[in-house]
């Protein structure tokens, strides 16, 4: 549940998590995760379909994405910008970004763009999840895209490996050795809360990464 807490802002959930205030209803689980879906598909894949006119960047007008969103779906006569800055805003991934009247997807495209996103503050690892089938041909051949057009990396071992649940029940996790990757001219780009994007990883800045286990037996140890 989206509501509006008048002392500090949207928050998702029944009560404000800093005041406790019931704050003002904004949209339902359902309307929150079907107008999430499309903004997904308009920003990320397919924005003539909304008839949409995407910049280099990924930037649409936030009213005319607002106006096309009426037009597909007619049940969101009510949206106004507000709502969509809601969801923005508590994007627990912080998969959107708004600026200037604009807003785009920060990750997740099929299209080809130049983002130009954050290269400053790069954790010195980063993870990939992967099948058990496919990791070995990783580590000796490195990552490229497959179905997007970059290669998304994970902050966390954790997140990577909740990411890797979607294809697979045993996902194997890679370690990216990001502070060597960046000193050799690789460009990392901070896509989301917990994603970071690059071109390509050559399998020189590749291992597999350990479980929080077995980090866990080695300190012991």
């Amino acid at each position: 549940m989206l509501r509006e807490c008048a002392d500090h802002g949207y928050f998702r959930g029944e009560l404000c998590p800093i005041c406790g205030d019931a704050g003002r209803f904004l949209m339902n689980d359902q309307e929150l995760e079907q107008i999430g879906r499309t903004m997904a598909g308009a920003l990320r894949h397919f924005p003539e379909k909304f008839g949409l006119t995407m910049d280099s960047q990924g930037f649409v007008s936030l009213r005319e994405f607002i106006a096309a969103l009426k037009r597909q779906r007619e049940r969101y006569h009510w949206v106004r910008p507000h709502h969509i800055i809601a969801i923005v805003e508590t994007d627990p991934k912080g998969r959107y970004q708004i600026s200037n009247d604009m807003i785009r997807a920060t990750y997740g495209h099929s299209l080809p763009l130049e983002l130009n996103l954050p290269t400053d503050n790069i954790p010195d690892l980063l993870y990939y999840p992967t099948t058990p089938e496919e990791a070995d041909i990783l580590l000796e051949t490195g990552l490229k895209p497959s179905d997007r057009k970059l290669v998304h990396l994970s902050k966390t071992y954790n997140d990577a490996r909740n990411a890797g649940l979607v294809r697979t029940e045993s996902p194997v996790i890679l370690e990216i050795d990001t502070r060597a990757a960046i000193s050799d001219g690789i460009v990392i780009q901070r896509a989301g809360r917990t994603v970071f994007l690059t071109s390509e990883v050559p399998s020189t800045y590749l291992r597999r990464a350990e479980t929080p286990e077995e980090q866990t037996e080695e300190i012991v140890q």
